[in-house]
């Protein structure tokens, strides 16, 4: 069977036409890019990681309460998803000092932030996703003042959901970076989250270590970054090995 409609490809995903109305097939490519697509490569099995610890991830949000895209795994590389309207704006949560944060204000890496910081930034790859403020974000349209209280509701219920089951596992939320869309049913319109929670999204430290567990290893060229990620999923007790089934949907 011939695949479904393409309807978008991104940096790490690719969005096909759904089965029914109002769904999607997202797909994980091991494409990587970092630097705002100035760095590019691969990580081999990335996708298939990504798949699963997404899955495992929203799957738990969705259990506290949190309202997300993430239907069900179709097989190794796609979920079937909610087709939402993306809001354009990044929400980052920041736990520790660490990426631009620290460039930013000369601070060093790794230093504990006394309360969990909320960022934003604007969606523009062109513009090399710039940092916003809320007032930005209101004045310009991107999304109305509701929208992103609900964002920051969310955004810190999550993360303190997932600052816990990091830590069970012996890892350290670092931060972390959250999109957001519409779903619209009949006349109501709902905020709820969407894209992925994985080592591309997050900052992921050993709690003992500091080692990284994350898409940082292929930034700076450390180096094992497929093991990162592997060893992310052993963690979360999603490591897919008993499943072979990388066939795409129809």
């Amino acid at each position: 069977m011939s695949r479904r409609r393409q309807l978008y490809e991104g940096k790490a995903k690719v969005l096909y036409e759904g089965p029914e109305p109002g769904t999607l097939v997202q797909y994980f490519k091991d494409d990587a890019t970092a630097f705002n697509n100035e760095k590019k490569g691969t990580i081999t099995g990335k996708g298939v990681l990504n798949n699963r610890i997404s899955e495992f991830i929203m799957i738990q949000l969705g259990e506290i309460g949190i309202a997300t895209h993430f239907i069900r795994r179709l097989n190794m590389r796609e979920q079937l998803v909610k087709q939402v309207e993306i809001i354009p704006v990044e929400v980052v949560i920041r736990n520790v000092v660490a990426g631009s944060m620290a460039k930013r204000l000369g601070m060093k890496e790794g230093t504990p932030l006394p309360r969990s910081v909320v960022e934003f930034y604007y969606k523009d790859d062109d513009l090399g996703d710039p940092m916003i403020t809320e007032e930005h974000i209101t004045t310009f349209g991107w999304a109305a003042l509701q929208e992103v209280d609900d964002m920051i509701t969310m955004s810190l219920r999550i993360n303190d959901f997932l600052c816990g089951l990091f830590m069970g596992v012996g890892i350290r939320l670092v931060d972390f970076k959250l999109e957001y869309g519409r779903h619209y049913q009949g006349d109501e319109v709902r905020t709820i989250l969407a894209d992925e929670i994985s080592p591309d999204s997050c900052r992921l430290w050993d709690s003992a270590t500091n080692e990284k567990l994350d898409k940082d290893r292929f930034r700076r060229d450390m180096g094992g970054v497929e093991e990162a990620y592997q060893e992310v999923a052993r963690r979360l007790g999603v490591w897919p090995e008993e499943d072979r089934s990388d066939a795409p949907a129809a």
